[in-house]
């Protein structure tokens, strides 16, 4: 049997979810559609509802596991964090899970561990038992959009293309539109993570 991942050592040196949106510069993101990032951060923050109270009543009933512990791998810098984070760490909330944020520039060995199609894809929420071992992750995006850009990288391999850059910035127009065009990412998210935390303990 292949030995789980461990990263008990990584418990304790990151940043809380405070101090990471308190820490967030402004930035604009023209090709994702995002005047500024921190403040759609704190509105897509502030602003979650559950739409479904069994959703809810899921995530509230992990509040009794005391074992559990996640830590988020991004930086505020990519447009993926700025819709994804703010409901991880609602949900986070909600099922009373201890929670550091691991910014990906200080801790690349641990992002390495969690590339999406051999690149830096982020956020990434990795969830721990209370000895550190890795029982699943999440991230980067929820899958329905990771496809949008799964297929763009399927199709357009050569990097070097003279429209590479153009067809990329496209996609993720594409992405940034199916991010603000309603809230069923969210509700996929959801279902991912109810998903996820069927692990066994």
């Amino acid at each position: 049997m292949e030995a789980r991942l461990n990263l008990i050592h990584k418990i304790g040196q990151g940043i809380s979810p405070q101090q990471f949106m308190d820490g967030m510069q402004n930035r604009t993101m023209e090709t994702s559609n995002i005047t500024n990032t921190k403040e759609k951060f704190i509105s897509v923050y502030e602003n979650f509802k559950w739409a479904q109270e069994d959703q809810k009543a899921f995530f509230t009933g992990l509040s009794n596991r005391s074992d559990l512990h996640c830590l988020i791998l991004c930086t505020d810098w990519c447009p993926d964090v700025i819709w994804n984070v703010p409901l991880l760490f609602r949900v986070m909330e909600q099922s009373n899970i201890s929670t550091e944020v691991l910014l990906m520039e200080e801790h690349l060995e641990t992002m390495d561990l969690f590339l999406t199609n051999g690149g830096r894809n982020q956020p990434i929420a990795v969830f721990l038992n209370a000895s550190g071992d890795v029982l699943g992750k999440w991230g980067a995006r929820p899958a329905y959009i990771q496809a949008v850009m799964d297929r763009f990288k399927k199709n357009n391999p050569n990097k070097q293309d003279a429209d590479y850059k153009k067809k990329l910035n496209q996609t993720y127009r594409e992405i940034g539109d199916l991010y603000q065009v309603s809230n069923e990412y969210q509700e996929v998210i959801l279902n991912e993570l109810r998903n996820l935390f069927s692990f066994s303990s």
